[in-house]
Formats: structure tokens, sequence, C-alpha cells
């Protein structure tokens, strides 16, 4: 399946808009707002292409396309859709904040580990470091929207409406921020422990002594745990920072599935602190999960997109906020990214399946949120082309492993991956009640999303080759996956269509699924927004053609009578000109192209020289 991000977007939006409106009113339905993580989703799969590709933008009634238009008639006109987003964010907003302050939990995503039990309401509202996430990007996009529609109406009711709004998601956006800074956490194990094994075992996958793996550990995170120690911003408890200074411990950082518990308050203006309200306790145990170490990845770099910082949508504290959290980001990056390539002969990564080291769980889903990991480090430093074919590898190992471009076996236990998904046990929660779960069934829409990111990052032709096939092999995979009759026609997740011997999904609409789509066309938009990969060699042959049809066109201007402006052979004359004045101008950046007009070029001369010689008799 050919990738097409407009065209499969408006279908997505129309899908969305057909089951979420009821005679134009937003329509939470049953499972609403009983999982902010649900409902952001929910929210961002009409927001975030709104805010990212211009052709898509809903803020200026008077700039709406007509496709968009009609993709979106269930929820009204050019006019209407706007005013009704402003209605919808402001409902999101009020559902998930308490009488104090903004929440988010986790709700219905959250389950008990043994199934004959119930949660306790207390550890469903708990929050969670996916909604932490999705809220900056939800936040993001609601303020960049109303700044921009603020200026297009004129309606006093609804100017009310917008500066209301924008308060709330102002509040909610710095929660968020601060929670997420509260999730982060540095684990010191020694190498001795049960985990300290688990990560020597990785590292050194058999071939290297504790003391080696201690002393290549030593080496080469030496100057990053210089910069945990000594970065006061980072809040860290002081064992944990006396722990670190020991440079015969291993540590591992990241987000936990939470608030840490005993991580300090974030201090605060007393006028933020009042919007924001009481900062809650946390609950998870100071453990970094690679799951939400990912998730937690994806929504900062929100925080600095260039969007932000040209509308400007954050306030001095909030930059402040983005600074430290930013700073977590680079180190979390630098950290798993060095890990994944920890020896350069054979990577940790390219040993598929990956196995956490606390809870020693192994699965493709966690060599996959290692990957995507690596990927965030290849972009932010641009890949090497060894490190990107490296990569490409691990990618397709991972389709073919998950199933998504091979075939599958009786009672195959790869099919999992997908249905239930990979499970994680929360820990801490059990001192709330019964011990909770959380679970991933996202795999093949997180693998298109890396490989569409890899695919932008790529200027090797091969290797982008390959990437684009197996982009359009696990699209493909996943719109056979659209549920195609019922309650959400167009929408996901029929996991029971591609895979009959899996059981037939039950519970609510995956909004989690949906959303990872939409982000993956968004991708696909900017990918395709690039220039394509100049190759040399065309480029060589592209110069060489058109200095010759450069030679020849003058040739033929010496030799022939100065043709009259409209003659056909003024006409000619000047199409032949005009277009080696285009392809002069796209040598460079679309070789290929200059190259095809060069030619065209080429032939046309090639025709009046004949015709010349016919005339004289040749």
């Amino acid at each position: 399946m050919q990738i097409k991000p407009r065209q499969n977007l408006l279908e997505v939006w129309q899908a969305v808009a057909r089951h979420s409106f009821d005679d134009g009113k937003w329509d939470w339905g049953e499972w609403g707002g009983r999982s902010s993580v649900a409902d952001a989703e929910r929210l961002l799969c009409l927001l975030y292409p709104a805010t990212e590709i211009e052709p898509f933008r809903l803020d200026d009634p008077d700039t709406t396309q007509l496709d968009v238009e009609r993709a979106l008639r269930h929820a009204g006109d050019s006019s209407e859709i706007p005013a009704n987003l402003v209605e919808i964010l402001a409902d999101f907003m009020g559902k998930h904040r308490s009488p104090q302050s903004p929440t988010f939990s986790g709700g219905y995503y959250f389950a008990a580990e043994d199934p004959e039990v119930e949660l306790t309401q207390e550890q469903r509202d708990l929050g969670v470091v996916d909604s932490y996430s999705m809220s900056i990007t939800l936040c993001l996009a609601t303020l960049g929207f109303l700044k921009v529609y603020r200026g297009k109406t004129q309606r006093a009711s609804t100017l009310a409406r917008i500066d209301k709004l924008r308060e709330e998601t102002s509040a909610r956006l710095t929660a968020a921020m601060v929670s997420l800074l509260r999730s982060f956490t540095v684990n010191v194990v020694d190498i001795g422990s049960d985990q300290g094994q688990a990560l020597a075992r990785l590292l050194g996958r058999g071939r290297l002594s504790d003391r080696q793996v201690l002393q290549r550990f030593q080496d080469r995170f030496k100057s990053l745990r210089a910069l945990i120690t000594e970065s006061v911003t980072l809040g860290l408890d002081t064992d944990v920072t006396d722990q670190l200074r020991n440079e015969n411990r291993l540590f591992e950082c990241g987000w936990a599935w939470s608030l840490v518990k005993g991580a300090p308050e974030v201090e605060l203006e007393p006028e933020t602190a009042e919007q924001v309200g009481k900062q809650p306790q946390g609950a998870a145990r100071a453990v970094p999960y690679l799951y939400f170490t990912v998730v937690a990845l994806d929504g900062i770099p929100d925080l600095s997109s260039e969007r932000t910082l040209v509308l400007g949508l954050l306030n001095a504290e909030q930059q402040k906020l983005a600074d430290a959290l930013r700073l977590r980001w680079e180190i979390t990056q630098q950290y798993w990214s060095a890990i994944a390539r920890f020896d350069g002969a054979t990577w940790p990564l390219e040993e598929i399946p990956w196995r956490t080291t606390l809870q020693q769980l192994e699965s493709e889903y966690f060599s996959l949120s290692v990957a995507s990991i690596l990927v965030h480090d290849l972009v932010r430093r641009r890949a090497t082309d060894d490190d990107l074919t490296r990569t490409v590898a691990v990618m397709e190992r991972l389709a073919e492993r998950g199933r998504i471009t091979s075939g599958t076996t009786r009672d195959d236990p790869a099919v999992e991956l997908h249905n239930p998904g990979v499970t994680l046990p929360l820990l801490g929660s059990e001192e709330l009640g019964p011990a909770m779960k959380w679970t991933m069934g996202d795999f093949s829409a997180q693998l298109l999303k890396r490989t569409i990111q890899l695919c932008s990052l790529s200027r090797n032709i091969a290797s982008q080759d390959r990437l684009l096939r197996l982009a359009e092999d696990i699209l493909d995979h996943l719109w056979q996956r659209r549920v195609s009759d019922g309650d959400g026609v167009g929408l996901w997740d029929n996991v029971h269509a591609v895979y009959p011997e899996s059981p037939v999904r039950q519970g609510p609409l995956s909004w989690s699924i949906t959303e990872r789509v939409t982000e993956c066309m968004v991708a696909a938009h900017a990918l395709y927004a690039q220039d394509p990969i100049r190759s040399a060699d065309i480029s060589a042959l592209a110069q060489a053609a058109l200095s010759e049809a450069a030679h020849l066109f003058g040739k033929e201007q010496m030799e022939q009578p100065a043709p009259t402006p409209k003659s056909p052979q003024g006409e000619e004359f000047k199409g032949i000109e005009a277009d080696l004045r285009r392809a002069r101008r796209l040598v460079d950046k679309q070789p290929g192209t200059a190259h095809a007009l060069a030619l065209g070029v080429l032939i046309r001369l090639d025709t009046l020289a004949r015709a010349r010689g016919v005339g004289r008799g040749v």
C-alpha cells in the first residue's frame, strides 16, 4: 500500500468525525471521560494534523480546504468546526480536572494483574506518564489553535470562551510538565545484584566478564555520570547522587510509569502554583521503564519545536520547566543510545528480543522501544551511514518477527504482540490496592512511526528505498486492521482481520493505535515535503546532458534565421529556452528531473536537425 498521507489522513478524519459527532454535537460515548489518555489521543487525531500540516488547518475558516471540510462534514461547516473544537476542548479540560488541579488518570487503560479482582477508584485515578506526555502535545496544539482562531472571530461570547480555555490549557500544560519532571528517575545498582547481573549480561552478551563490562561502562558513561551528579536541576535524592559517584556502580535512567514515590515537589511561582494546584504524592517505584521513557521522549521535543517558539506558546516559567525537561531528554537519549550500541562489533540492540533488567521481561516490543530511542538520537545528531544501515536491518527483523512481513505459524506466540499485547507490571501500585499492569498493543503502529522517521533522516538512496518498502508493508498491515462494520468503522483495532486465529478484540476502540497512525501520516507528510535524495551519478549525467543541450541549442540558433516571435519555430525556441532554465534551477535539488528536461530538449533539437536534413534531401 503506497503511503498517501493526505488521502489517508482525510479517511481517518472522516471516520473520527462520523464516530464522534451526533447531529453536529460531540459525543464522548460510553468510554469517554474514563481515561485522560484515551480522550487526549482521540482529540489529537484531529488537532495534531490540524496544527502540523498547513492544508489541514482548522483555525481560520477562510482557508479551510474543500476536501478537509467534506471529511469533517459531521462536525459542521468551515465556520462551525473551530467553534465546535473550542467547546470540545473546554469539555476535555473540565472532565480531567479535580476541584484542586488538572488530573492525568490512566483510567480504564490500567488493569489488575489478577483478572478476578477490581482496581480501586484511587488506582484508576492515578496519573500516568502517557497522559503527561500526551497532554504536552495536546495543550501546545490547543494553544496554537486558539492563538490563531482568536484573531478570526469577533463574537464576544466566543472570545471569552477562548480566553478561559487558554488559561485552563496553560495550567494543564504546566501541571503536565511538572509531573513529567517528577516521574524522571535514575536507578543505581551494584553489579553483583540481580539487576546489575542482568545489565552486565545484556552488555557483555557472554563474551565479556563483569570486570570488563564495568570498565567499559565507566569509560563510556564517565561524562554522563558527572553531568547527572553535578546537575542540581535534576532534583535527585542525595542518596542517589552519592551512589552515582561510585564508579563501581551501574545505573539506568529514564521515566517511571507515574510520579515517583518520594519525588520532591517542583518549586513554582505563587500564581502558577495556585493555577496548577497541589502536587500529588508519587506512587511509582523509582525504576525507569523503557516504554514510558519512549513516551516521554516523544512529547518533550514539542516544547522546543519551531511552531512553539514562533507562536510564543510558553510563558517564562514554562520555559524554565521546558529547559529542565530538555536536560533530562538529552541525558536519557545519550544513555540509551550508548547502551543500544555498547559494543561496536555487535550491538546489544541487534540481539533480538531485548530483555529488561529489573523484571527480566523479554519481547520484541522492548527491542522496538530501544530502537525508538536510538532513532531519536540518530535524528538529533544526524546519523552515519553505518548506524543508519544497521538500524534499518533491526527494523526489518522486527517487522518479520512481529509477523507483519512474514506468515504466521499455528499457535504463533508473535501474534500476542498485537493481541492482547505486551503487559508491564506497574511497580508500586500494589501499595494502593491490587497490583496493576499496563498493556501495549501498538507494536505495528510504533514500528511504522519509527520507520518513517528513519526514512526522513536517511540521505542514502538504498537505505531509504528499503525503509519506504518496509513502511508500505506495515501500513498495508495496519490498514487491514481497521474496523469494517458496526461502531467505529474505519478506526482501529480489528486484529482478527489480519490474524484470524487471534481472539476477537473486546472493549472500546483503540484510540492509542488510531492516534499513532495519525502521527505516522503527519511524519509521512514531512517526509514528502523534503527534497528528494540527490544522486551524485544522476547529477553528473544531468550536468553533462545540460551542457550538450545548451551547446546544441546555441548552434541551432546560430545556423537558423531568427524566427518571428509568434511563428511555430519561435514558440518552439521559447519552449526549449524555458526547459533549459528550469533544468538549471533544479539540477542541484532534483538532478533526475533536470536530466529528464535536458533529454527532452535534446530530443526536440534532434527533431529540428533531422527536419533540416530532410529538407536538404539527406
